[in-house]
């Protein structure tokens, strides 16, 4: 370990990374968060004359202040902690350092903020809204695909409450199979399970009908894997076009675009399959968590509902 004790922080990164990747599963998503994090660490730390390898508690406790006086909320500063801390615990046992200078702090007390939901009558108007657009007859070939898109976009996401990142890359393979269930890989690389339900397949079926007439027309469109394709480098539609589309929509029917979203439509699932009565480790499953913790942030839901139901159906509840 000798030789990694004058590596610079980009290269300690590196290694760190590389662990996250290889033991950990890590996606590239929280990959490139976790480089951002350490990068922002790794300028301030140069600017004090230190490193990752040399850097001492109180080094740490300056970032986090400096952090403080950039505006950084509670929860962004609470992330970059929990990323120098994995840094440091990574290099303790690696023999890049001999001690953990984060070992001892605390980050900053955050409120246990509350997902933003739709209620079921916005989803509705959301769900009809992009069905209409679909099956308007003023439209050329190219448009009507887009809208169809859009509208198996919205009805597979609100069925399955899937990651963004996992509905974009649906493989086209997941629209042609006559089942109920879809194999999704999430977090990790890590393969479940996902229902679908009817409206969901038609409108599957539908777009990939359109898609394939589309092509059939202009021979240079070439066959793809991904359900959703683009020109893009990602051969797929990207997760940012999708949002954009996504509050287009939302405006057209008079819901604020600031509160709808991807993530906004996956609470939407689980929050309104919580309030019908799912079990919150279904839910998890569902979700894709890997612990209960994360999906008890909807607990929320369940409480209400348990109000609502003695305060409706106990016999001495006030009239």
């Amino acid at each position: 370990m000798a030789g990694r004790r004058t590596s610079t922080d980009q290269q300690l990164a590196a290694l760190f990374l590389d662990m996250l990747a290889a033991e950990q599963g890590a996606g590239e998503n929280t990959l490139a968060a976790y480089r951002r994090d350490l990068d922002d660490l790794s300028a301030f730390l140069t600017r004090k004359g230190t490193a990752f390898a040399r850097a001492t508690t109180d080094d740490v406790r300056d970032y986090l202040a400096d952090l403080d006086g950039r505006g950084f909320k509670a929860s962004s500063v609470a992330r970059k902690l929990s990323a120098l801390r994995h840094l440091f615990r990574f290099l303790l046992g690696e023999g890049v350092r001999a001690d953990d200078p984060a070992a001892i702090l605390s980050g900053p007390k955050r409120g246990r903020t509350l997902p933003k939901v739709l209620s079921i009558a916005d989803v509705d108007r959301l769900l009809a809204q992009a069905k209409s657009i679909a099956e308007r007859a003023d439209m050329s070939a190219t448009q009507r695909l887009r809208a169809l898109r859009l509208s198996c976009l919205l009805e597979v996401l609100y069925a399955t409450g899937l990651r963004v990142s996992e509905l974009v890359t649906l493989p086209v393979s997941a629209a042609r199979r006559d089942a109920r269930m879809i194999v999704v890989r999430g977090k990790g690389n890590k393969e479940r399970f996902v229902p679908l339900n009817d409206s969901a397949r038609r409108a599957m079926a539908d777009y990939l009908t359109a898609m394939e007439a589309a092509r059939g027309d202009a021979k240079a469109l070439k066959p793809t894997k991904w359900l959703f394709p683009s020109f893009g480098e990602s051969g797929h539609l990207t997760r940012q076009h999708f949002a954009r589309e996504l509050k287009d929509l939302a405006g057209s029917v008079g819901i604020a675009p600031r509160l709808v979203s991807p993530h906004v439509l996956r609470h939407a699932f689980a929050s309104h399959l919580l309030h019908n009565g799912a079990d919150l480790r279904i839910v998890q499953t569902l979700l894709g968590h890997t612990d209960i913790s994360t999906t008890q942030i909807y607990t929320h839901i369940v409480e209400e509902r348990l109000k609502s139901l003695v305060r409706d159906l106990h016999p001495l509840a006030e009239a």
